[in-house]
């Protein structure tokens, strides 16, 4: 059988399902194809099942990409206030968390239905369990041959919307690289971000007895540095601010890590000296860190020295324990607990305003399958929407 359409977008999660309904709301013929058995898993399983669905504080700053300006564009053109609207029309209740994160009061199944309907009111068709078995270039005109196990399909406009890498639990595979790649488009290297560390044997020993104990960190690897809560697991470290440093971390580097990012702990020893001298140093960090953590970063004979009697050694010796901790990470638990993909489609093909290849007309890649990856916070789900709008004006 065969079929045309003006567009057809692979991939039904966020960005896909976005950029179809703006194709439809313009009258273009729209199919979605989905090699899973239903639209969106992604956003279900987003935000502990409440999805993060955006930022009210996003910035290209948010975003690490081969080109750091490619996506002030379409965040400029289609802003989280656009999305909040909509999110509004649909009577779905949100909650605004730390750093302008948004969140649904109820149910990240919400923000898939909504998407659904705007599909449904396009006129958008949607196939899942669908497998692509060749794409090719019409060679009679300008556009595409999609060929799948049921019907060839035939399209002016071919839109990789197929997401990254992350959460294959969730279906994802590199299909929309290789699509790429078939066209001559490079890919930026791919690997797993907002993930957590896993440390080296010996760290392990040492640390898995403090699995559960959380504290707020500040966490520097290269030139990024974070500052939010850290948590250590039975593998290694996880929280907010290892999440967000394990996007700009490279394997082999290290990562320097700050328990006491409000205070300096060698001022904070001295000022207590002054008025109790003999209190220990072990008896003064317990007011601030869980002992545990205390006892795992420094020897118990220095935690047991009064203050008055400490060297200047020492003292040094428990402001580097505390605050310049420099931990080699093993490396991360890998793309099975990654909430994204750093890498991707190589953005510099493309155009910043519509997500068209500067190289093959008419086909264009959106959301996180782009060598675009945003920050913990609903930053990505701002980038999916906004670069999808743009495309949707476009195809």
């Amino acid at each position: 059988m065969k079929t045309e359409y003006d567009v057809v977008i692979i991939g039904a999660g966020a960005s896909g399902l976005m950029c179809a309904a703006q194709a439809g709301k313009r009258g273009k013929r729209v199919k979605v194809l989905d090699h899973g058995p239903k639209p969106g898993r992604k956003i279900l399983m987003s935000g502990g099942g409440r999805c993060n669905f955006t930022n009210r504080r996003v910035s290209a700053q948010n975003y690490i990409s081969s080109n750091p300006h490619f996506v002030k564009s379409a965040l400029s053109r289609y802003r989280p206030e656009d999305f909040i609207d909509l999110v509004r029309q649909y009577g779905i209740r949100f909650s605004e968390r730390e750093h302008g994160q948004l969140f649904c009061t109820d149910s990240a199944g919400q923000i898939l239905d909504m998407l659904l309907a705007e599909c449904r009111k396009s006129g958008v068709s949607l196939a899942p369990k669908t497998i692509i078995t060749r794409i090719e270039r019409d060679r009679s005109a300008r556009g595409f041959q999609i060929r799948t196990s049921g019907e060839s399909i035939n399209a002016e406009s071919l839109v990789i919307a197929t997401g990254g890498v992350s959460m294959p639990v969730a279906g994802a595979t590199p299909f929309g690289y290789k699509v790429a790649e078939q066209f001559g488009i490079p890919v930026v290297q791919p690997r797993p971000g907002l993930v957590p560390f896993t440390v080296q044997p010996a760290d392990k020993t040492v640390l898995s007895p403090l699995a559960g104990i959380s504290v707020k960190a500040r966490a520097c690897t290269g030139s990024a540095s974070f500052e939010e809560q850290l948590l250590f697991t039975h593998r290694g470290l996880s929280g907010p601010v290892i999440l967000q440093a394990s996007s700009y971390w490279q394997s082999g580097a290290p990562v320097t890590i700050d328990l006491f990012p409000d205070g300096n702990i060698g001022e904070l020893l001295e000022t207590v000296c002054k008025t109790r001298p003999k209190r220990h140093v072990k008896s003064v960090l317990a007011e601030y860190l869980p002992t545990r953590l205390v006892q795992a970063r420094l020897d118990e004979k220095l935690l047991n020295c009064p203050l008055n009697r400490i060297s200047r050694q020492a003292l040094k010796t428990v402001v580097d324990a505390i605050q310049t901790w420099n931990l080699q990470p093993g490396g991360t638990e890998g793309y099975r607990t990654a909430e994204v993909t750093v890498g991707g489609i190589d953005c510099r093909r493309f155009s910043s305003k519509t997500m068209e290849s500067n190289d093959v007309p008419g086909l264009y890649a959106i959301g996180e399958v782009l060598d675009v990856t945003g920050w913990l916070g609903g930053y990505n789900f701002q980038w999916a929407w906004s670069s999808a709008w743009a495309a949707g004006q476009a195809v």
